[in-house]
């Protein structure tokens, strides 16, 4: 999907800060699950859902089944890609939503995991630092690429299973 046209629609469905909601045929949810399922089979080949898509916060579930590992729990492989999409589609949709264009990969990341996950899981990423946000868009205008790091967290039946922490670079797009 074309990222003006996808900003369109996220307007429509009201997930921009300040930006006036149309009327919308897609929840934000929506719009962003069919792009990470379009953009990258990965998410829909693990059955990954869109649970909240927020500009402050993103949260995907997955199922155990297309996940699995030989212990019956969740493959740590599938753990860590849960929460990388979690915070690649957060980032993703904050630059959407405040027009901003530019190709988004990760640089590097880390993943903690604190206990087998034995059933389906969430993976929660949350974005509160302004400050953070500000730097990163003012590179990202002056340099054409900048660079962030999140943090998202994997949860079962809301315990912290895990967590995931990456550094995210922007590269404008021209």
């Amino acid at each position: 999907m074309e990222i003006d046209a996808e900003r369109r629609q996220l307007v429509a469905a009201g997930s921009i800060p300040g930006a006036q909601p149309a009327m919308a045929t897609e929840s934000p949810e929506a719009l962003i699950e069919r792009y990470l399922h379009e953009q990258i089979p990965l998410s829909a080949a693990m059955g990954v859902r869109v649970a909240h898509a927020a500009a402050d916060c993103v949260r995907l579930t997955a199922p155990l089944a297309p996940n699995i590992n030989h212990s019956e729990t969740v493959f740590g492989g599938s753990a860590a890609s849960v929460a990388t999409l979690a915070a690649w589609a957060l980032l993703h949709l904050r630059l959407t939503g405040e027009g901003l264009r530019a190709r988004v990969v990760i640089q590097r990341s880390g993943m903690e995991y604190q206990r087998p996950i034995p059933g389906s899981f969430e993976a929660r990423c949350r974005f509160a630092d302004a400050a953070a946000w500000e730097r990163f868009r003012t590179l990202l205008g002056r340099r054409g690429r900048a660079r962030i790091r999140l943090t998202a967290e994997l949860f079962y039946r809301d315990e912290r299973m895990g967590a995931f922490e990456g550094e995210f670079v922007a590269i404008a797009s021209r």
